[in-house]
């Protein structure tokens, strides 16, 4: 099959799959004469399985690993098992990391309903407090009418 029916099969585009052959993921594909990429059914189900774990969110080194792994009769499923974990790991992190962030977008935005009805932008409360300027927690007196 031609590139562009691999990246309709595996709902990936012809970029990527070249990226892809590029870095090593995927092999250097057979060309026709005129140069055309010819690719197969294992290059379908390799470049499914990279998607499938991109989407995952797996970096590109452990789909390096995980796609060795599908290559290799004499290592263990449980590496696989193990990138895995060491992936929910960093994710686990992430998603700690971005509840901080929302606690802190949340206080931002309460502290400005509380304080700041409206006024200048140079004068906003989340402006100043982003910027680590805020003296007394108040927004000027101009107020704006809400909707």
């Amino acid at each position: 099959m031609k590139i562009g029916e691999l990246a309709q099969r595996t709902r990936t585009n012809a970029p990527t799959i070249r990226y892809y052959e590029e870095i090593g993921l995927l092999p250097v594909p057979v060309r026709r004469d005129g140069g055309q990429r010819i690719y197969g059914d294992r290059d379908s189900r390799r470049l499914t399985f990279i998607r499938q774990c991109r989407e995952f969110g797996f970096p590109i080194a452990q789909v390096r690993s995980l796609v060795a792994l599908t290559e290799d009769q004499d290592r263990s499923c449980t590496e696989a098992r193990s990138i895995a974990q060491v992936h929910l790991n960093a994710v686990r992190e992430k998603l700690a990391e971005l509840k901080g962030l929302e606690r802190s977008l949340a206080d931002f935005i309460n502290r400005c309903d509380a304080v700041c009805p409206g006024g200048r932008g140079p004068d906003c409360v989340i402006l100043k407090d982003m910027a680590g300027t805020v003296s007394d927690g108040n927004c000027s007196t101009a107020r704006r009418k809400r909707r």
